[in-house]
């Protein structure tokens, strides 16, 4: 074999070996990316809602202030689903601020919109053993997916985790929460279809003591929460999976914020069938109007605790206010 053919075969050679190091570096930061994605995630970062909103802020500033600038805040406010009486109470208190500047206009707003938030507990108190979460909300919020979300979180926390399939009205919703089982590695608990959510409540409960497992996570039909006989089976569950404590842990709403002021009407009759702890704010990486986290924290009281911003099972992170009015308001 001649020197140039050798030549060619080193050359050749050369270029596998600088291809296979590349991959291997790509595919060593693709895994960094992934492992490190909770960490990386602005906390509550809500999409094209902020882009929306700082758009229709930068009209409302112009190139000053004037009286009609009021009326733009206003109008941007409402049109983020931020609620009526809110929307009054941030804009009166802009003003009271007397801003000179859209700066100062902008810095006046961030601190009305924070201080509307307050400072309100927004973390999990698992203290049952095992200790109970009840998940509920209508279909179509991504109720079933959070649950898995919810459970993965507690795994790298070092929970152990069992799932109770309380939806036993629709066939799909158990063998969706077994699919996320499987996945997660965690037991699930259902019962027939058709049958009595409370008993798989009850059961799963006893499972997970028996296991030594440390947190029952209940799923519950998507219920309308206009009828009031699925409310009522709601209370049923609750009573039931409480024991002889006061109740459980926590019960949270799952909320899907693209439905702007409807939320709020699903807060207040969820509220009544069972004492809401916190709300699970789903679809935030979307169109969502994420102003309707104002509206709810100050109509009903009830504290937004985490939010879904995709539909990766690390996609729910701790509702962080600072961040996210500080990304409502980026654009602007």
């Amino acid at each position: 074999m001649g020197t140039s053919e050798w030549a060619l075969i080193l050359v050749i050679v050369a270029v596998i070996v600088v291809i296979t190091v590349l991959i291997v570096i790509r595919r060593r930061r693709s895994v960094d990316g992934e492992s490190s994605s909770v960490e990386t995630k602005r906390p509550s970062r809500i999409g094209r809602s902020a882009t929306a909103l700082g758009a229709s802020l930068r009209r409302a500033w112009g190139t000053g202030l004037d009286d009609h600038t009021w009326d733009e805040l206003e109008e941007a406010l409402l049109g983020a689903d931020v609620g009526l009486e809110a929307t009054t109470s941030v804009v009166a208190g802009v003003k009271s601020a007397a801003p000179e500047t859209p700066e100062q206009a902008r810095e006046a707003l961030a601190t009305q919109l924070r201080a509307e938030l307050g400072d309100k507990d927004r973390g999990l108190h698992l203290e049952g053993n095992p200790a109970v979460i009840l998940v509920v909300g209508v279909n179509g919020t991504g109720k079933t997916t959070t649950i898995a979300k919810l459970a993965a979180r507690l795994q790298k926390n070092g929970n152990g985790v069992v799932l109770a399939a309380g939806d036993t009205f629709r066939a799909a919703a158990g063998a969706q929460l077994e699919t996320w089982g499987d996945r997660l590695g965690v037991k699930v608990v259902s019962g027939q279809e058709g049958g009595d959510p409370a008993s798989v409540a009850f059961d799963a409960i006893g499972s997970a003591r028996a296991r030594g497992e440390d947190v029952v996570i209940v799923d519950t039909a998507g219920r309308l929460h206009a009828k009031k006989n699925l409310m009522a089976e709601l209370g049923k569950i609750h009573r039931v999976a409480s024991g002889d404590r006061d109740g459980v842990d926590e019960v949270l709403l799952v909320l899907d914020a693209t439905g702007g002021q409807n939320g709020v009407t699903q807060v207040r009759e969820f509220s009544a069938a069972v004492p809401l702890s916190g709300i699970v704010l789903t679809k935030l990486d979307g169109t969502a109007k994420g102003g309707i986290v104002i509206a709810i924290e100050r109509q009903l009281g009830v504290p937004i605790k985490f939010v879904g911003l995709g539909e990766g099972i690390d996609d729910l992170v701790p509702f962080d206010p600072d961040s996210f009015v500080a990304d409502l308001l980026e654009q602007s």
